[in-house]
Formats: C-alpha cells, structure tokens, sequence
C-alpha cells in the first residue's frame, strides 16, 4: 500500500548525525562479534533501530528516539529484549556510552 504525502510526514526517523553515531557503535559491536543484523523502524510516533545477534531472533537492543519524551524523560532510550529500559537521556552520545561499558565486559 503505497504512502501518501502525509504519512511520509509524519514518521519519526533518524537524521544523518544520529544515524552515524549508531551504526559507528554498531560497526564496533559487529567488530567484536556480538551483533549481526539491524533493522531500522520509522513509525508515527517514534524511530527505532534494533539490532540482533542473529535475524531470526528478538532484538537484542533497540535504540529508540521518541521525541514526545524529548522534554521529560529525554527523546533517547535503550531497551533490552526483555522489554526493560537499560538507558534514557536528552542526548544520543550519552545514552550510547552504555555499549562502551558493554565492550569492556567483552574483552
């Protein structure tokens, strides 16, 4: 079903500069073996990129901007495969220090 103008509006998504630094964090997990896939999500009310160890699984992690929350609680969580909220914050480089803290557990 193709999507109007409209709809294409108002998904939430990343921008470059967000996108860059998740993937540069998924390039380095990939790196160390832990993560094998991703998926990137645009929905209406918020934008999630999910990463799995391998695709037929659950999302290990999902990274989820949600820019409702952006004033409270901060537009950037990270949540577990349990459904638990690991990390939440204003700023996207704050909330990704969580996986350096997960690399050094790995070596």
């Amino acid at each position: 079903m193709p999507l109007d103008a409209d709809a294409r509006v108002s998904r939430v998504m990343f921008d470059r500069k967000e996108l860059d630094a998740i993937l540069r964090v998924y390039g380095m997990m990939v790196a160390a073996g832990e993560w094998r896939d991703y998926a990137i999500d645009g929905l209406k009310d918020r934008a999630e990129f999910s990463v799995f160890r391998h695709a037929a699984e659950h999302p290990l992690y999902r990274i989820v901007k949600t820019p409702a929350d952006a004033r409270r609680q901060g537009a950037w969580k990270i949540v577990s495969a349990t459904g638990v909220i690991l990390k939440r914050g204003h700023e996207l480089a704050h909330v990704l220090k969580l996986f350096d803290r997960a690399k050094l557990r790995l070596a």
